[in-house]
């Protein structure tokens, strides 16, 4: 069972892989292999954990689907569950529109389920952004209101997209170590908001 963390640096650069690992350890799930291009993380002390991922630091939406970057990705490292964490960049980088956001997320889903018309896809309501650029918290909440009804109109039966919220408890400021990333509280949270769909997912 091959899983691919998918997103930006807040899939990237941070610790939530790890711990969602270290919590699969004591399932039935422990076999399943992370897959993706990269290994980078944010010095997780784990030396045990499948760091395979598929996030990309500095990445939009817009571009990914548009470039057809994720085609490549899923050629070389297929994958049956997918989780994805995006839109952040296209927010805080070039203000791009909910609408255009929502529409390259439409894009992705399309080439995931052309890779694979069985993927099971956990898509994220994204996590908000510390005081320095909190001015973005607006947009961010307006793209997650969106989430629920553009996943509900894309769900399928055979290749199910389960919305979980990144979003709601999560604080800018004191579960990011810099405004943007996770710090150890933050990767926790996400850890445990990934985690159930996850395992519905597997």
């Amino acid at each position: 069972l091959k899983y691919m963390p998918f997103g930006d640096s807040i899939t990237e650069i941070i610790c939530w892989r790890a711990k969602l690992w270290d919590k699969l350890q004591t399932t039935e799930w422990s076999t399943v292999d992370f897959v993706g291009s990269g290994k980078t993380e944010n010095n997780c002390r784990n030396t045990k954990y499948d760091r395979d991922n598929e996030g990309h630091s500095g990445f939009l939406a817009i571009n990914i689907a548009s470039q057809k970057q994720l085609v490549g990705w899923l050629q070389k490292n297929p994958a049956d569950v997918i989780s994805m964490h995006l839109g952040t960049n296209d927010i805080v980088q070039q203000s791009k529109n909910v609408n255009d956001i929502i529409a390259a997320f439409t894009t992705l889903v399309g080439q995931m389920r052309a890779h694979n018309p069985k993927i099971k896809i956990v898509v994220a309501q994204i996590i908000p952004l510390g005081s320095a650029m909190a001015g973005s918290n607006t947009k961010i909440q307006a793209l997650n209101a969106a989430i629920p009804a553009w996943a509900q109109g894309l769900n399928k039966t055979e290749s199910p997209i389960w919305v979980v919220d990144q979003y709601t408890g999560f604080s800018g400021s004191a579960d990011n170590r810099d405004g943007v990333h996770p710090n150890d509280a933050g990767d926790t949270k996400m850890m445990n908001v990934w985690y159930p769909a996850l395992i519905k997912a597997f």
